[in-house]
């Protein structure tokens, strides 16, 4: 049974601490689980390295994500902070490359100003018979040089890519692999941390009938063997301990 008693959710110094923070939600304090919980935002930036972004600005984001997630944190809905804080942090790496992939869209006079370049370039091209420079165009439209490449990188910013353009000098990585997807392992995490709160309510006897069932896949008919007793008595208790999972989510919700 040393299977089951790893579900059970250990008082730990950190678990103190957020206690207390919850409490008072000093910033002190704050600030000292920050430090304590940072190598979550460390092995989770490290996932989303060699996709077209600094580990320094991911490392950025996911400390963000992490004070973002401590204030929100609550310890008396029973969840550990690291498996709250982990779908957090993984959300908001996510959403930065969201946004980094999103049209921008420019103010109606820089629309204007760009249209008329994209008219200047065709124009000058077939009396030049060559691409236009720069101070050339600036000549034509009658700005200068810096507003030209201005509007050439506003231009620029807003052209969409196809999610097979590769991201990457190395032309490895290709604009779809960075775009958020819901992971399905984290919508388990709570999940979990319930069903630990849950066991801790059982005794030994109906722990082991809900392990062997649903963690070991066995029948009514080999527990009940295998605890000298009738198939009918397991099937009464697994019933009545659903039962009790099913209080215990309609009271956590």
């Amino acid at each position: 049974m040393s299977e089951i008693h790893d579900l059970s959710i250990t008082t730990t110094q950190e678990d103190e601490l957020l206690a207390e923070y919850c409490r008072t939600r000093n910033v002190n304090l704050r600030n000292e689980l920050v430090k304590r919980y940072l190598y979550i935002a460390e092995i989770l930036a490290k996932k989303f390295t060699n996709r077209g972004v600094d580990y320094e600005d991911l490392f950025q984001v996911a400390s963000l994500a992490l004070i973002k997630a401590l204030e929100r944190y609550d310890i008396s809905k029973g969840f550990k902070f690291s498996s709250f804080a982990t779908p957090t942090i993984v959300g908001e790496i996510k959403n930065y490359f969201r946004d980094k992939s999103r049209i921008i869209r420019l103010p109606r006079k820089n629309s204007e100003y760009i249209k008329k370049l994209e008219n200047a370039k065709a124009h000058l091209s077939n009396m030049l018979s060559r691409p236009p420079k720069t101070h050339e165009l600036a000549q034509y439209l009658g700005i200068s040089d810096e507003e030209v490449l201005e509007l050439m990188e506003s231009n620029y910013s807003t052209k969409t890519a196809s999610l097979d353009y590769y991201i990457d000098s190395e032309g490895e990585t290709e604009l779809m692999s960075v775009i958020g997807t819901e992971e399905k392992d984290y919508s388990l995490i709570e999940d979990r941390d319930f069903i630990a709160r849950v066991f801790q309510q059982l005794n030994e006897r109906e722990r082991k009938v809900i392990y062997d069932r649903y963690y070991k896949g066995k029948s009514q008919r080999e527990i009940s063997e295998d605890m000298g007793v009738s198939q009918m008595y397991i099937s009464r208790m697994e019933r009545k301990i659903l039962d009790r999972f099913r209080r215990y989510i309609k009271k956590d919700i």
